[in-house]
């Protein structure tokens, strides 16, 4: 039906060495009558045997800034309140639960086993269509967002190669490039297209915006971010 996929599919099944707030989610084919509500309902029933209340807000009740993280105007999109009894007064925390239902084609997919907190399968998408995704977002982005560029960094760190085709795909469906048919996505095209979006990034706002979601270890590697920092990073891909 769908492929978990985004950064914190990244965290839980790969490692990503940084917190996140969205559950990012796309259908392995488009499905324009898709309704999610059965399965709010089976999420929100497992959650409540944890002792946590769960409410979910659609996308006209959302959050001014968790709505505006949505990229694509075809995704639908909730705000999950996640409600908790702990010292004190009970906490909330807010997570965007984002589902693409008109996905770009020619992505890949993997299965992951996970054992906590209880044994399940889960199918994601595989790390290079991930990647091209990810390279979506840094180009067509409306607004900056500091956690692109560390996952930039991180796939790079790991030899990751994007998939161009469900690069182009997603390049054709939305951004500066949609529907423009003349555009021939290789590793030369991309290169100079970063390099381009990087020389106009401010490195301090990036930095900022990924501060929160970093342990101490990983928050000192942002003192090196710079235009010449990422255009060293660029050669590597």
């Amino acid at each position: 039906m769908a492929l978990f996929q985004g950064g914190t599919s990244l965290r839980i099944l790969h490692g990503l060495p940084r917190f996140s707030e969205d559950l990012d989610f796309l259908l392995r084919a488009p499905d324009t009558g898709f309704n999610w509500s059965p399965y709010l309902k089976v999420l929100t029933d497992v959650v409540s045997q944890f002792g946590l209340e769960l409410e979910a807000h659609p996308k006209v009740r959302m959050d001014t800034a968790i709505r505006q993280a949505v990229i694509k105007d075809d995704s639908i999109a909730s705000q999950l309140d996640l409600s908790f009894a702990g010292r004190g007064r009970p906490k909330t925390i807010r997570i965007k639960l984002e589902i693409d239902i008109n996905p770009p084609a020619g992505s890949g997919e993997a299965t992951t086993y996970l054992d906590f907190p209880a044994d399940c399968e889960v199918r994601h998408q595989d790390l290079p269509s991930n990647f091209a995704l990810k390279i979506h977002a840094l180009l067509c982005r409306g607004f900056l967002k500091g956690r692109d560029w560390f996952d930039f960094s991180w796939y790079v760190s790991r030899s990751v190669s994007p998939n161009l085709d469900l690069l182009r795909s997603a390049l054709m469906q939305a951004g500066p490039w949609a529907g423009d048919e003349t555009v021939h996505v290789d590793g030369a095209w991309l290169k100079a297209a970063l390099s381009e979006t990087i020389k106009r990034i401010d490195w301090k706002e990036a930095a900022g915006d990924v501060r929160r979601f970093l342990r101490p270890a990983e928050l000192k590697s942002t003192a090196l971010w710079s235009d010449r920092f990422f255009l060293a990073k660029l050669e590597k891909l």
